[in-house]
């Protein structure tokens, strides 16, 4: 079990992390449904991040995003996994994942799910995640200006394909 493997901490700690956790694992794993198109995955890679999340709660708390942390750890998780398996994403049988995710347009979701990896998860982190374009690069590990110029391609792709 988890708590096996992670110290045993004061209740404000073990507080402020449950309710980071309650307010943020949802939409990161949507995040990286739609980013690894792949549920099984996802799930596996949110619940990974989250566990890293906790043991480095006291560094990761004070970050200013720490949510695009998790997302960011997540995503690195699951690109391992793949490499690792030779798996290509399996397509996700419903758009259900995220449907209650104020997404009006299944359609969209899939649109996204078929931009390029790079463009993809700018979209899903400026978007599905609703950070700003500085914490997009934080995340991503990249410049603004590379956030900028991938979303901009995204969203031309987006609306050639949605028109």
């Amino acid at each position: 079990m988890i708590e096996e493997h992670i110290p045993k901490a004061e209740p404000a700690f073990v507080d402020s992390f449950e309710r980071f956790y309650r307010d943020t694992w949802q939409r990161v794993y949507r995040a990286l449904v739609v980013s690894v198109n792949d549920s099984d995955l996802a799930r596996e890679a949110a619940d990974e991040a989250m566990v890293r999340a906790y043991e480095r709660w006291r560094k990761v708390s004070r970050m200013s995003n720490p949510e695009g942390w998790v997302f960011r750890v997540g995503m690195n998780w699951a690109t391992s996994r793949l490499r690792r398996r030779s798996l290509q994403p399996r397509k996700v049988e419903a758009v259900g994942v995220v449907q209650d995710h104020d997404v009006a347009e299944p359609k969209l979701i899939d649109a996204v799910r078929n931009l390029p990896r790079r463009h993809r998860d700018v979209v899903v982190a400026r978007y599905l995640l609703d950070m700003s374009e500085a914490d997009t690069a934080l995340a991503l590990g990249i410049p603004v200006g590379t956030v900028k110029s991938r979303l901009s391609r995204a969203l031309t792709a987006l609306k050639e394909v949605l028109s």
